[in-house]
């Protein structure tokens, strides 16, 4: 078994949502004469790289990130290749992609052959409300994907965060698969416990099973 970093590195370099705090960081304290450590204060938006959404994020009266349960986000979970797919993955594309076999209560999904971890893409790939179902439906209990969002930039309905709401399952943005190929793996990818909040972190990590 190996273990395979999916989650992109954090610096001032990293996109952000347009409008949404970009990631900066600075040493609060040096090791010198006076200091025995180094320690650095980080200003971040709680969407910045791979990051998992709570409910509250879509719903006025959703659970915030501390108030989640972390068995969503630990286990067994299945890659499916959706590369090229844009702009909308919807459930037809995602039964050609799958095809019949059994999908783990995980499911990720890469669009990116490589993901943009330096620059913005508007036009990022998004997924459609009937894809969520199709999933939800196959009893998958969290979502992941490597684009900023499951819906479009311009989305004001947010259809497909609704349609998560609807089968209360769980999110992860942000990944970065361009590594991973198609099929089963381990998740673990617990979110930081941040009292209030509306999204969080995560390092997420695949762990081969063979």
């Amino acid at each position: 078994m190996r273990l395979i970093d999916i989650s992109p590195a954090l610096s001032s370099r990293t996109p952000v949502w347009p409008g949404d705090t970009p990631f900066s960081a600075e040493r609060t304290w040096t090791i010198d004469g006076a200091c025995p450590v180094n320690v650095a204060k980080a200003t971040l938006s709680t969407h910045a790289g791979a990051h998992a959404d709570a409910p509250l994020h879509y719903d006025r009266m959703g659970a915030p990130i501390d108030q989640i349960a972390l068995e969503p986000y630990i286990g067994p979970c299945t890659v499916i290749h959706v590369i090229g797919v844009r702009p909308l993955l919807t459930a037809a594309d995602l039964a050609a992609r799958a095809g019949s076999r059994a999908l783990a209560p995980r499911a990720l999904l890469r669009f990116y052959e490589t993901a943009p971890q330096d620059r913005w893409d508007s036009g990022f790939p998004a997924v459609d409300a009937a894809a969520i179902f199709w999933l939800a439906d196959r009893g998958v209990v969290l979502i992941g994907v490597d684009t900023p969002s499951l819906d479009p930039q311009e989305s004001k309905r947010m259809d497909a965060h609704q349609a998560v709401r609807a089968r209360d399952l769980r999110i992860l943005e942000g990944l970065v698969l361009d590594d991973v190929e198609e099929g089963d793996y381990e998740l673990i990818a617990p979110p930081l416990k941040l009292a209030g909040l509306d999204a969080a972190p995560v390092r997420a990590v695949l762990r081969t099973l063979r």
